[in-house]
């Protein structure tokens, strides 16, 4: 019988952070391989020595491809020619540049075909900088090679708590001038139809928090609750989409607001994350949506504080894992459903009957 589990594809991030520690950790429970096969696009001799730094017990399996990883098994493709040093807390340039092969490579084989998709261990933004990767972050990277023109959405989650941004990694002083009816339009379609496509939610309640403190005041504080995010709510309701506010944040976040919505769109990066890490930092996991390939990622960042030490959790990387395997099976779904939709239903109105008919006549009817 032919085996159906989702092929994981798992960069390594950078090797001087805690990154192969929790992916070691997550798949040192053979459960997870009941659930998927996992590929790691790294390097053995560097997956080999965090083990034995951090007496893990992990086995896994060395491969040239994804194309030869095994069900059951742990699988790691060699994805650097020179010698690299692993130095804990480090942030060098020679560990970005290995970040970036890793990237590259998972890349490469999503094209081909051989992973189905992609969770990112974190990187350190600044040493995976070069002529190559001149990004912000993984998002906009994966976006440029994987979008097919498409544009992302950054939503931080943990079960059913959601949050997205308007504007993402850009400074303070860039977020006013950038935010625009448009773009929040943009934003809100996206955030609208991966709810429905990625999450199964039908008709998804989406809240929109203000930009100015208590959402302007009016225009006392600040215009834009007025001119911008407000119009822009009224023109998407009016196209069917369920959105509320402004939200002034910290009133909406504080009196726990939140819990009412399937998701929340923050104006920008700390607006957003700052909370949502506050509530759910253990168990967050970073989805890009918006775009063809599924990637997940942990919540947290390379960790330098507590790298070599085995003490990382590794339980949003797991739900990284997770989160990638049910937006999959998700969106196969609704695929299904879209491509083989139910004949439209009435009622005759000259049948007193009241039975439920079938229509298979013209639209008219």
């Amino acid at each position: 019988m032919e085996d159906n589990r989702i092929r994981v594809g798992i960069t390594q991030g950078d090797i001087n952070g805690i990154g192969y520690e929790v992916i070691l950790k997550t798949f040192a429970d053979p459960l997870m391989l009941e659930l998927c096969t996992p590929i790691i696009y790294g390097s053995p001799k560097v997956a080999a020595y965090h083990r034995k730094s951090l007496d893990l017990s992990t086995n896994f399996s060395i491969v040239n491809s994804a194309s030869e990883a095994a069900h059951n098994k742990l699988s790691v493709v060699n994805c650097i020619d020179d010698e690299v040093k692993v130095e804990y807390a480090k942030a060098d340039p020679e560990a970005g540049k290995a970040a970036l092969s890793a990237l590259e490579k998972a890349v490469e084989e999503y094209k081909s075909g051989l992973i189905d998709v992609i969770v990112t261990a974190p990187i350190n933004k600044h040493t995976i900088q070069s002529d190559a990767f001149s990004f912000p972050g993984h998002t906009e990277y994966i976006e440029e090679k994987l979008g097919n023109g498409d544009k992302a959405l950054m939503i931080l989650m943990q079960n059913d708590f959601r949050m997205a941004l308007v504007t993402g990694h850009i400074p303070v002083s860039q977020i006013a001038p950038t935010i625009t009816k448009e773009l929040i339009q943009e934003k809100l379609n996206i955030f609208n139809h991966s709810l429905k496509q990625d999450f199964g939610i039908n008709n998804p309640r989406i809240a929109v928090l203000s930009l100015n403190p208590h959402a302007g005041d009016s225009g006392l504080l600040g215009t834009e609750e007025e001119e911008i995010i407000t119009p822009a709510i009224q023109e998407m309701v009016a196209k069917g989409i369920t959105c509320y506010g402004p939200y002034a944040a910290d009133g909406f976040m504080g009196s726990g607001n939140y819990t009412h919505f399937d998701g929340i769109l923050a104006m920008y990066h700390d607006q957003g994350l700052a909370p949502f890490k506050a509530l759910a930092m253990d168990e967050g996991v970073n989805y890009t949506a918006g775009l063809p390939v599924i990637r997940t990622s942990p919540g947290h960042g390379t960790a330098y504080d507590i790298a070599g030490q085995g003490i990382a959790s590794e339980d949003s990387f797991r739900q990284a894992i997770y989160v990638a395997i049910d937006v999959f099976r998700n969106r196969k779904n609704d695929k299904i459903a879209h491509s083989n939709p139910l004949r439209k239903q009435y009622y005759d109105k000259r049948d007193d009957s009241d039975k439920l008919k079938l229509d298979t006549i013209d639209d008219e009817i």
